[in-house]
């Protein structure tokens, strides 16, 4: 069994407790007070890189990254260093994350706030959107079939962006095919854990120039900001660099507005 693996497994087990304690019309029922979702498409397509900041507390490769008290202290300060959009891991097990953490940061920002997780069932989509997340994350490697395809639809009922993420170039080649408008490249390998920075540069050519690239994972500075960019990148997201920094607010300042 794969890490990728692994973490869904788990995943779903969280999943199936979550759907017993919330039935889907509860979430279909708050959906009626959720402010209508923030599109951070204009924002991703200006000059100049954009960045997505991420609350993270631990990462599986890495252990835990940083205590963080108040994600939403941590995310304020984000979105005055410049950050287009905040990220926030809700995996329990492997991240330390919670959908308690995305109503904190939902609470203290503006700014578009993506939901990153292992979105594997329709549901998640409902609790996604409830909680007042404006992105969600579906990873290619972990939706097989046309799970991929409904999955990418139903986000986009709901109002949901989905920024779809890719390894390689298969993946690439699927998400191209799915019409998606956001594609992140993940450099890190969910299946070992292993992180190649060359990943980008390799399938960022495979994307059609009219769709928004993303690179994730393996951004540590300005200068990586730059060298991404470069190879086509519109967007950076970037977690652990920025919750272990002292000063989390010139931190996004430094990687905003980056060009190659």
């Amino acid at each position: 069994m794969s890490v990728l693996d692994d973490i869904v497994a788990g995943v779903r087990e969280d999943l199936a407790r979550r759907q017993a304690e919330t039935p889907e019309s509860d979430l279909r029922a708050a959906l009626l007070d959720v402010p209508p979702s923030r599109d951070p498409m204009p924002v991703f397509c200006r000059t100049g890189s954009s960045v997505i900041a991420e609350v993270k507390r631990r990462s599986p490769s890495r252990g835990d990254l940083a205590d963080i008290p108040d994600p939403g202290v941590l995310a304020a300060a984000y979105q005055r260093g410049g950050a287009a959009a905040i990220s926030v891991l809700t995996e329990e097990r492997r991240f330390g994350g919670s959908l308690g953490d995305l109503d904190v940061v939902r609470s203290a920002v503006d700014v578009p706030v993506l939901r990153k997780d292992f979105v594997v069932d329709p549901y998640q989509l409902l609790e996604s959107r409830a909680h007042g997340a404006d992105l969600v994350l579906l990873i290619v490697a972990a939706l097989p079939g046309d799970l991929l395809d409904r999955l990418h639809d139903h986000a986009q009922e709901l109002g949901l962006t989905p920024l779809v993420e890719v390894h390689d170039e298969p993946e690439t080649e699927r998400a191209v095919r799915l019409g998606a408008a956001l594609i992140g490249v993940n450099a890190r390998n969910l299946k070992t854990l292993e992180v190649d920075v060359a990943t980008f540069g390799k399938l960022a050519p495979l994307v059609p120039d009219d769709v928004v690239r993303v690179a994730e994972s393996g951004v540590t500075s300005p200068d990586d900001v730059a060298r991404f960019v470069g190879e086509g990148a519109d967007v950076v997201l970037v977690g652990e660099a920025l919750v272990r920094d002292g000063d989390p607010e010139a931190a996004v300042r430094a990687m905003t507005g980056v060009t190659g």
